[in-house]
C-alpha cells in the first residue's frame, strides 16, 4: 500500500513510499531538503525491512532540529505499520 506522509521540522515536506508487508519501497522525499540525503536514502532503505530501517535511522536529528529526514522516515514507517495493524 502506498502511504503519504508530511514531515514536521525537517525541509523536506512530504515523504511518499509503498509498503508491501514488512519492506519498504518507492521512497521519495518532495519539496526541499538536501538534494544528496533525499537521493541516498532512499536508495539505502531500498527493500529493507521495517525492523532493520527503524533500528538504524530512528532517532537522527539533524543540527539543533530534534529530528531530521531520516527520522521523519522511521516515524512516517512507524505510523503506516500502526494504520496496517488496526
Amino acid at each position: 500500500m502506498e502511504y503519504t506522509y508530511e514531515t514536521e521540522n525537517t525541509c523536506s515536506k512530504i515523504i511518499k513510499f509503498k509498503l508491501n508487508g514488512n519492506i519498504v519501497t518507492d521512497v521519495q522525499f518532495l519539496g526541499g531538503g538536501c538534494p544528496g540525503n533525499l537521493q541516498a536514502l532512499p536508495r539505502l532503505v531500498e527493500g529493507m525491512t521495517v525492523e532493520e530501517i527503524l533500528k538504524r535511522i530512528s532517532g537522527i536529528k539533524c543540527g539543533m532540529r530534534g529530528t531530521s529526514c531520516a527520522d521523519q522516515l522511521a516515524r512516517a514507517i512507524k505510523k503506516a505499520c500502526k494504520m496496517e495493524q488496526e
